[in-house]
């Protein structure tokens, strides 16, 4: 996987819908064999952006490269692409069989080929039994995987996912999520995949693209956007519960707030004379309780308003002072509403953003 020769290049790309700009000035080049996906709320462009990618909407200005080749203004079918929609798009008096082989009898192969990519996508997703039902025969997460495998028996290079999870339940999305990361590590080929679920983001990429307003905010890896956030906009997007945020100043080498001071150490930036507005950023399990805080730099008092047991651990919401905040606890923890916890964590887990810009510090 590498991006010095992309598998797919975007240039200055820009689209607008009369006077409203959807995608502005956006760059992006995804490595051969990558696994990318966009991810951003509702109407930030990410769907707008594959279907781009997809050749399904012409852009305004600037560039589409795949695999090399400039196909901003070449048809879908001339551009190496399977995709796979959030619904199904099977044709429902068709089989399984007959619904996979459409698209091949209709770019002219011979049937032999037409059976033998048909078994061999049927083998990969494990769906041979299923061949000769109709769709409505078919549970939800059979009929996505016989969309998958539409898009798998071309044998492309590049896979466009738009949110096909989203009509599912929570069990088949989540086993559907490993079959599609298994079958990338089996096919090794370039998957662009859109959603607004940040468990499907962080488990299946190899980088994420957060996107907000038409704009890139962070292309990294999982680990890079989850540790070391660069706005507010993606510490704030990613992780459940949220990050806690406390409004404060840096000025003479320290973080102050209504809930105290932080020593900011060698920082550059705290060395700047004069005094900048910041928030400071903490996640949940980033936060300690009990006698652990008593040995912590930066000590709280809280009082609990609200407990969540989930099994593997306990979702806390504290009141610190005017500030609520949420703490992950062991799953055992036993804390009850109203009762005092103390709290602590180290400077070192912390996060800071100028207020203004929203940038990290």
């Amino acid at each position: 996987m590498t991006t010095s020769d992309p598998s797919i290049s975007i240039k200055n790309l820009k689209l607008s819908f009369g006077a409203v700009e959807v995608l502005k000035n956006l760059n992006l080049d995804i490595g051969q064999g990558e696994f990318v996906v966009l991810l951003g709320s509702s109407g930030c462009g990410k769907s707008t952006l594959l279907n781009c990618i997809a050749g399904l909407l012409d852009v305004t200005d600037g560039q589409i490269h795949i695999g090399g080749k400039n196909v901003t203004w070449e048809e879908p079918s001339k551009r190496g692409i399977g995709m796979v929609f959030q619904s199904y798009a099977l044709y429902p008096q068709m089989t399984v069989e007959g619904n996979l082989a459409f698209g091949l009898k209709n770019a002219g192969l011979p049937k032999p080929e037409i059976k033998a990519k048909i078994a061999k996508a049927a083998e990969v997703l494990q769906i041979e039994p299923l061949l000769g039902r109709k769709p409505g025969a078919l549970s939800g997460g059979q009929r996505q995987r016989v969309a998958i495998g539409r898009a798998l028996v071309r044998d492309v290079d590049v896979f466009l996912f738009d949110e096909p999870l989203s009509n599912l339940d929570a069990k088949l999305r989540a086993d559907l999520r490993v079959e599609i990361k298994q079958l990338h590590a089996t096919l090794g080929n370039t998957m662009i995949y859109v959603t607004h679920d940040q468990i499907e983001a962080m488990t299946l990429a190899d980088r994420i693209a957060i996107m907000k307003g038409g704009h890139v905010l962070q292309f990294d890896s999982p680990n890079e956007i989850y540790m070391r956030p660069n706005c507010l906009y993606v510490a704030e997007f990613i992780g459940s519960p949220s990050m806690n945020f406390i409004d404060g100043t840096v000025s003479s080498g320290s973080f102050a707030s209504d809930l105290g001071a932080m020593p900011l150490g060698d920082y550059d930036f705290a060395k700047d004379p004069g005094t900048t507005p910041a928030t400071l950023g903490i996640r949940p399990e980033h936060i300690v309780s009990g006698a652990e805080a008593e040995t912590m730099p930066i000590r709280l008092e809280s009082t609990v308003n609200l407990v969540e047991p989930l099994g593997s651990d306990t979702l806390v919401r504290v009141q610190v002072d005017q500030q609520s905040m949420w703490v992950r606890l062991d799953g055992q923890a036993t804390v009850r509403p109203g009762q005092a916890l103390p709290l602590g964590f180290s400077a070192a887990r912390a996060h800071l953003f100028d207020k203004t810009t929203e940038a990290r510090l």
